[in-house]
């Protein structure tokens, strides 16, 4: 198992801690990874961490497929990964219905067929095969709309990148899972329960038998993000539960509606549905803080690495026991990022 570094999204401000990125190379993490909402972008923190480091992979988790068209993303990967000597892993996902109708302001319409043809087009552009043409129902290139001019002509890249840099995707729901398992290289995960890893491994297995070709967990990266609290002090738990308890009540109550919830329904399959109704209601009714105190601490430790080192160790075992590939850990100070390096690598 492999370690990464999740640095995440800005909030009001953009700061990056580039010293601990440094010691996460140092300490031999094999990756950093950015994300973005509606805030920060996710590319330009990695370009700025390319040109500070020398070894560490660089991934988007992610790169949001509304806000590029894929020749844009394919550019821009082979851009970074170049200047970086071949480091970049690109992370894409569709995000949600509401950053995409009311951010990017695009149709939440068929999101596997959309993010299917974003990879076919995206590595095919890599590949340079032949100047890309493609007719799909999200994409049709050279474009052919009654409103254009008619003028498009297939293209070829004039630059010739890496035509395997490593493309994985977002994917909370099932169907996207087995879709990821098929299409991709890796499946970026917003959260995991460790102790039940056959809810995701059998979709993931599902999409490894219609890619074929011997495609399994061995060639295939399971890669989920879990936030670390750490405090030499067992009387800590409390107050290290506290920020995780409200990012919780976040993600099951409010990314997303009533109807469409990713994070929500994923609780839900992971053994917790009972709990995850009542914080949604709760959230939904503007009663956050309510809805934060229905955040189980039995939840919080399930999903996240918290505590001491004793603490740590013996999750982090249960994490072994997995088919994760990468642990993409986050929210963490220098002295867990060593406690991780020496418990993992």
């Amino acid at each position: 198992m492999r370690l990464g570094l999740m640095l995440g999204y800005s909030g009001a401000g953009l700061a990056l801690d580039v010293e601990l990125v440094k010691e996460a190379e140092r300490l031999g993490y094999d990756s950093v990874w950015t994300a973005e909402a509606w805030g920060s972008d996710a590319v330009t923190p990695l370009a700025w961490l390319a040109a500070q480091t020398s070894t560490i992979k660089l991934g988007t988790a992610i790169m949001q497929i509304p806000a590029r068209t894929p020749a844009m993303a394919a550019m821009t990967a082979m851009t970074l990964d170049a200047l970086s000597g071949g480091r970049f892993i690109m992370g894409l996902g569709t995000s949600g219905p509401q950053v995409v109708e009311g951010w990017h302001g695009q149709p939440f319409t068929k999101p596997l067929t959309w993010m299917r043809e974003y990879v076919e087009i995206v590595r095919a552009i890599l590949a340079r095969d032949a100047p890309l043409s493609f007719d799909g129902e999200k994409y049709q290139i050279p474009y052919r709309g009654a409103d254009g001019l008619g003028q498009g002509k297939p293209l070829r890249s004039i630059m010739h990148g890496r035509t395997d840099i490593p493309i994985y995707t977002g994917s909370m729901a099932p169907l996207s899972q087995t879709a990821s398992a098929e299409i991709a290289d890796g499946v970026l995960l917003t959260c995991m329960n460790p102790e039940r890893p056959e809810i995701i491994e059998d979709r993931l297995r599902e999409g490894f038998a219609r890619a074929g070709k011997g495609k399994n967990f061995d060639t295939f990266d399971v890669a989920p993000t879990v936030a670390v609290a750490y405090s030499p002090d067992p009387a800590d738990m409390d107050r290290l539960r506290a920020p995780l308890k409200a990012q919780l009540a976040l993600y099951i109550g409010g990314m997303g509606s009533r109807e469409k919830n990713f994070y929500k329904d994923y609780i839900c399959r992971a053994g917790f549905e009972a709990e995850a109704h009542k914080i949604q209601d709760l959230f939904l009714a503007g009663q956050r803080k309510e809805a934060v105190a229905a955040v189980s601490d039995k939840l919080v430790d399930t999903l996240y690495l918290i505590g001491t080192r004793d603490h740590l160790r013996d999750r982090v075992d249960v994490w072994k026991q997995t088919n994760v590939g990468t642990l993409i850990v986050g929210g963490m100070g220098v002295d867990a990022l060593r406690i991780l390096a020496e418990l993992v690598l």
